[in-house]
């Protein structure tokens, strides 16, 4: 995976919309959020907002992950959304494929993460200094020496998954950080927001939206 931004010119995907909320399919590869500098201008909030000038963001993906992204259409759906974040209201699960053949069916990893700043945006595991991170997970499938595996962060830290993995011994595949040799050459992060889960700002009622992986 090289270093320059190429983001993918697909057409804006959008799963649900109505006078509150907006979800859209991410693709990977392209940012959620204007990077530093004009190289860096296009993604996933500046296409929204091409189409719909009135999207607020609420939230992010990594770059390099696809999947399901909520966008808020009024700053009173923005500040009810941002709450349920906040509060860890929000349901998220993800599909990762892994390298090698994860032993037991799941299991919860627990370890506090916080950047590695010689090696930023890298994230490290540090018991010390680390904010809480807990990841639950659950094997779907073995196959040719890698695991499909679905991933439930109960906390939002910035990696958490792909670190998570690294430290379970097997890191997502196609991770231009954290996986290296034959585990790295794949044409992206198997990494994809399946679904999310969150209360309906107008109201209340509970919603899920998914996202079909592509791989």
């Amino acid at each position: 995976m090289s270093d320059v931004y190429a983001p993918p010119d697909t057409p804006l995907a959008v799963i649900h919309q109505d006078h509150e909320v907006l979800l859209v399919d991410k693709p990977a590869g392209l940012l959620s959020v204007p990077g530093k500098g004009e190289h860096l201008a296009d993604c996933l909030l500046a296409r929204v907002q091409e189409v719909f000038p009135e999207a607020l963001l609420v939230h992010r993906l990594d770059r390099d992950t696809s999947g399901v992204m909520v966008f808020a259409l009024t700053p009173h759906a923005q500040r009810h959304l941002g709450l349920q974040f906040e509060k860890r209201m929000v349901k998220k699960t993800y599909v990762a494929r892994v390298w090698g053949e994860v032993a037991g069916d799941a299991g919860t990893i627990d370890l506090p993460l916080i950047v590695d700043w010689p090696n930023r945006p890298k994230q490290h595991v540090d018991h010390e200094n680390g904010k809480p991170a807990t990841t639950e997970w659950k094997v779907l499938k073995r196959q040719d020496g890698t695991t499909r595996m679905r991933l439930m962060p109960l906390t939002g830290r910035s990696h958490q998954l792909r670190v998570h993995m690294l430290e379970l011994g097997h890191p997502i595949l196609g991770d231009p950080f954290y996986a290296e040799g034959p585990a790295r050459a794949f044409p992206r992060l198997m990494l994809h927001a399946e679904t999310l889960r969150f209360r309906h700002p107008d109201g209340g009622k509970g919603l899920t939206f998914r996202s079909k992986p592509p791989f």
